[in-house]
C-alpha cells in the first residue's frame, strides 16, 4: 500500500479506500492493525484524516477499539455487508460462489415483493423508469447500451418504483452486487440477461398483477441459482 493521493475531505476518503479494502481482502489477518500514528506515516497524511477514516472504518464494521488493547481488526460476521463499500470491497476479493450464492439468497427475499408492490403502488412515473430500463437492455442488444449497466437499471428501477422507503434503501447494495452477479451469470452463459425473462416481470408490473409480478422475477432469480448451482457442482 502506497501514500494516499491530496485535496481535503479526498484523503480521508482515498485513506478509507485503500486500508478498507487491505482489511475486506485479509491484509491484516495474520498482522496487528496499526496504530493512527503509523498509518498517517505510512500513507503520508496528518493525524486528522487518520483518525476520521478509521471512525469511518469503525462505523462499517470492520474496526473497533478497545482500552488497553487499541485498535482491532473484526471478524466478518460484525462487518455491515449492507454498507455499500464494504460489499464492493468484499466483491472485489478472490471470487466466491458462495458469496454470489448468498448474494441471490437475498434478491430472492427482496425483488419478487418489491416487484409485487410495484405492481400495486407504483405511479405512471415509475413504471416509466422501468420501462426506461427495459428498453436500454433491448438497446444494449445490438451493442447501443452497457449490457451490466442497462441490467442493473431495470431492477433498480423497480425497487424505487416499489413506493417504498425501505425496498428503495436497498438501491446500493443491490447494484453493487448485481455487477458481480451479472457478470458471472452472463460469462457461466454465454449471453447477456434474457430478455422475454424481463419483458414478462414488466408486463405483469403495467397490468398491475401483482402475483405474475412477484413469479417472473422469481423465476428470473432462481435462473441465476440454478447457475450457481451448476457451478458449484462443476468446481
Amino acid at each position: 500500500m502506497e501514500a494516499v493521493g491530496s485535496g481535503g475531505r479526498n484523503l480521508t476518503y482515498a485513506l478509507l479506500e485503500s486500508v478498507g479494502k487491505a482489511i475486506v481482502t485479509g491484509h491484516y489477518d495474520a498482522v496487528p492493525f496499526p496504530t493512527e500514528a503509523d498509518l498517517a506515516t505510512q500513507f503520508q497524511v496528518s493525524r486528522s484524516v487518520t483518525r476520521e477514516a478509521v471512525k469511518m472504518l469503525t462505523a462499517k464494521g470492520l474496526l473497533v477499539a478497545r482500552p488497553r488493547k487499541g485498535t482491532t481488526v473484526q471478524p466478518p460476521r460484525a462487518w455491515n455487508l449492507f454498507d455499500p463499500d464494504v460489499l464492493r470491497w468484499m466483491l472485489e476479493r478472490k471470487f466466491s460462489l458462495d458469496l454470489l450464492r448468498q448474494f441471490n439468497e437475498l434478491r430472492i427475499a427482496i425483488e419478487p415483493m418489491a416487484a409485487a408492490i410495484a405492481a400495486k403502488a407504483a405511479s405512471a412515473e415509475g413504471i416509466a423508469g422501468i420501462e426506461a430500463g427495459y428498453q436500454r437492455m433491448v438497446a444494449a442488444e445490438i451493442g447501443d447500451d452497457d449490457p451490466l449497466e442497462a441490467d442493473i437499471a431495470f431492477h433498480i428501477a423497480i425497487l424505487e418504483a416499489s413506493a417504498n422507503p425501505f425496498y428503495a434503501q436497498f438501491r446500493d447494495v443491490v447494484m453493487t452486487a448485481l455487477r458481480t452477479s451479472i457478470r458471472f451469470t452472463n460469462r457461466f452463459k454465454g449471453r447477456t440477461a434474457s430478455l422475454p425473462q424481463h419483458r414478462a416481470v414488466l408486463t405483469a408490473i403495467e397490468a398491475r398483477d401483482a402475483d405474475a409480478a412477484r413469479a417472473a422475477m422469481a423465476a428470473l432469480i432462481d435462473d441465476v441459482m440454478d447457475l450457481i448451482a451448476d457451478a458449484e457442482r462443476a468446481a
